[in-house]
């Protein structure tokens, strides 16, 4: 009794895909989208995740932020003006510096602007090294210095530019009352979105033209890396030491590890749904199958009369699922890859596809198909010779 090699059976099983090419393209493409759903899924989660990663290296997570919290009596509380000051007597504190939110001072684009059409900018006081704790970056312009944090100069967060329509500096905006010059516009800051969508002036600015009393709202602390916990657990006791109940401390990239692991979750949701969506490709492989099965009866019962084996003809046939599924899941991980390298290149992150992705793909692939077609490759190893040669 001969024996088929494995190269025979792959040989035999590939002449089965050939004789209906369409029907083996259709199954496939079902394999093809599950794997592609399920390596883009995680490729653009791995690749956001990465860039997350890489600006939290960048940024640094050993910024603390101390703001006032309410008083016993549901009232808003407040910090001392000195707060800023005795928070940087801290030893592992590396650096402090205070703004204060002006929340009866609005910016607009001219004096004709409604007074109610304030676009959500918020007009904030700020000490100068503000932009070097938190790490935001000057786009265009210059920062406040010595000098312009005492006249009416500002700097635009990037939302609150966008959203005053303003492009070049020099230009002048509405600010309480009082024509103020934008010297400076900022980059995004993650670690601190509100000034984003803030007009930054200078702390004594703020006092000389819009009456100011000096109590900050927000206070941004770095410290050392060793020390951060350490630090946040007496910050409070630090910045009001008369009711350190009345103070908040928080870690920015708190927020940010909160997103990733929100990130996470839908990640795996979307992976599911490319399960589905492998298993469904499974369904069209195994209804591929059992259709031949069905329709080579005839060569089936031929061959078994000229001396072929059960087994040998359950080879063949499973051979046929798992060529076609793996067919399915090497276009699945191409197609998935190209998704992922799209999504990175326009979006400006870092392509990152893990290895266990891919290799995962193409192992559930080979297991889906050997499932779906196990069964019609038993039925077909089953068949009588007679039986099968009496079909139509």
């Amino acid at each position: 009794m001969t024996t088929l090699s494995a190269r025979d059976v792959i040989r035999v099983g590939g002449a089965g895909l050939r004789t209906r090419p369409l029907r083996a393209l259709l199954s496939a493409l079902g394999v093809a989208i599950g794997i592609a759903a399920m390596v883009s899924v995680v490729g653009i989660s791995a690749s956001s995740r990465a860039e997350l990663d890489r600006t939290l290296a960048r940024l640094g997570t050993n910024l603390l932020t101390v703001a006032p919290g309410q008083t016993v009596f549901g009232k808003q509380a407040q910090l001392p003006r000195e707060a800023a000051a005795m928070i940087r007597r801290i030893r592992p504190v590396t650096g402090a510096a205070a703004t204060a939110l002006l929340p009866d001072a609005h910016v607009y684009r001219n004096d004709r602007i409604p007074a109610a059409e304030s676009g959500g900018i918020a007009v904030v006081a700020t000490e100068l090294t503000v932009p070097d704790l938190v790490g935001a970056a000057v786009a265009r312009g210059t920062w406040l210095n010595g000098a312009t944090a005492r006249y009416p100069a500002v700097v635009l967060g990037s939302t609150a530019a966008e959203r005053l329509g303003v492009t070049t500096l020099g230009r002048q905006v509405y600010l309480s009352g009082h024509w103020f010059t934008v010297i400076g516009m900022l980059d995004a800051a993650p670690l601190a979105p509100e000034l984003d969508s803030s007009a930054l002036i200078g702390w004594p600015a703020a006092a000389r033209y819009l009456s100011f009393d000096g109590h900050p709202t927000t206070i941004y602390t770095r410290t050392e890396d060793s020390a951060v916990e350490a630090v946040r657990a007496v910050l409070a006791a630090t910045a009001k030491p008369q009711v350190p109940g009345e103070v908040n401390a928080s870690r920015p990239s708190d927020a940010l590890a909160a997103r990733q692991a929100t990130d996470r979750a839908l990640t795996g949701l979307l992976l599911g749904l490319g399960a589905v969506a492998l298993v469904v490709g499974g369904v069209g492989v195994a209804n591929t199958m059992v259709i031949s099965v069905l329709e080579r009866k005839a060569e089936i019962g031929l061959r078994r009369s000229l001396g072929a084996t059960q087994g040998q003809i359950l080879l063949q046939f499973l051979a046929e699922a798992l060529l076609l599924s793996g067919l399915g899941g090497l276009g699945g991980l191409f197609l998935g890859t190209a998704v992922t390298g799209v999504y990175a290149t326009v979006q400006a992150l870092p392509m990152v596809i893990p290895i266990w992705a891919l290799v995962g793909g193409l192992v559930a692939t080979l297991l889906v198909g050997g499932l779906a077609g196990l069964y019609p490759a038993i039925r077909a190893g089953h068949l009588a010779p007679t039986e099968a040669l009496a079909s139509p």
